[in-house]
């Protein structure tokens, strides 16, 4: 078994996803959690390069979230689209990466996604409100390459 698949057990990716759908039920954006063992990439760029990939940018208000986390590069980043950016403070992905890497440093790895997904959803819930119209765009599983 790879570092991948042993990052979180199974009750803990349900418990991430979990708070992704309890997230998306206050919001119109979509979020979104990838793992992958290694990239030759800096996060940042893998998770540029995974949002588009996954199509995160394909959000009818622009309000996809995507948190990266490279498992045995021990790398995480965070991408918001140009709906979300637009709306946040500068420092607002910064601080989300720090509330998870804050977990992720007790080895607390699922709880660590779980603060980034409820923060990410927090944002997203107060500038993009969920509505009546709203439909499940993005699937809400945790991917993994």
């Amino acid at each position: 078994m790879s570092k991948t698949e042993d990052f979180l057990s199974l009750e803990e990716e349900k418990a991430v996803v979990a708070a992704i759908v309890a997230a998306e039920k206050l919001t119109s954006g979509e979020i979104r959690v990838h793992l992958e063992g290694h990239s030759e990439e800096t996060a940042m760029a893998r998770c540029q390069a995974l949002f588009h990939y996954l199509k995160m940018d394909n959000t009818q208000d622009r309000n996809g979230v995507l948190i990266y986390v490279a498992v045995e590069d021990r790398q995480l980043a965070i991408v918001g689209d140009s709906g979300i950016d637009a709306v946040t403070p500068d420092n607002f992905w910064e601080s989300t990466r720090d509330a998870i890497l804050s977990a992720f440093k007790k080895g607390e790895f699922s709880q660590g996604l779980i603060n980034g997904v409820q923060t990410a959803g927090r944002a997203l819930a107060k500038h993009f409100p969920w509505n009546d119209n709203d439909t499940n765009e993005l699937p809400n599983a945790i991917s993994k390459s």
